[in-house]
């Protein structure tokens, strides 16, 4: 189960590159000086990729917890 563990640790570092990398994103765009709905175009862009690599860190954190438990 050290496997797991390991595993899942990658999983979930993967998916915190993921949310830092959509919180630069964001952060460029507010910056900008875009328009408002400009703006709200970009995020609304960014929303599924942070919403995924907050499932992957989730699912990482999980893994991790399972492979505690079960050793």
């Amino acid at each position: 189960m050290g496997i797991l563990v390991w595993l899942g640790a990658l999983v979930s570092f993967i998916g915190l590159i993921g949310l830092v990398w959509c919180i630069v994103i964001v952060w460029k765009a507010k910056s900008s000086g875009k328009s408002d709905d400009e703006l709200k175009a970009s995020i609304q862009k960014v929303m599924p990729l942070n919403s995924g690599a907050l499932f992957l860190s989730v699912i990482g954190l999980i893994m991790v917890v399972m492979g505690i438990v079960f050793s």
